[in-house]
């Protein structure tokens, strides 16, 4: 099982956006150390892109698999590696 797990936030990252993407980097090498292939990338949430893919949310926010699964909070590891897990 692979899972892609996406932060959004602004370009210039705000403190809450940094924390989060840390805190999704740390979520992700728990479940790597246990042998499942994880992903994380930090998207621009002004992008069109990214817009066209989630619509218009709030910073910080995160997707697993492509869908955003929490918008507007940040989130420490351990919320992060319980949706993560869910997701397995």
């Amino acid at each position: 099982m692979s899972l892609k797990i996406e932060v959004i936030g602004v370009n210039t990252p705000c403190p809450r956006c940094k924390k989060t993407e840390e805190n999704a980097k740390k979520a992700a090498a728990k479940l790597i150390a246990e042998g499942v292939t994880v992903e994380v990338a930090k998207l621009d949430v002004t992008a069109k892109e990214t817009i066209s893919k989630y619509g218009v949310i709030l910073a910080p926010a995160l997707a697993i698999n492509g869908a955003v699964k929490i918008m507007g909070k940040e989130l420490d590891a351990g919320v992060i590696e319980r949706l993560l897990r869910k997701e397995l």
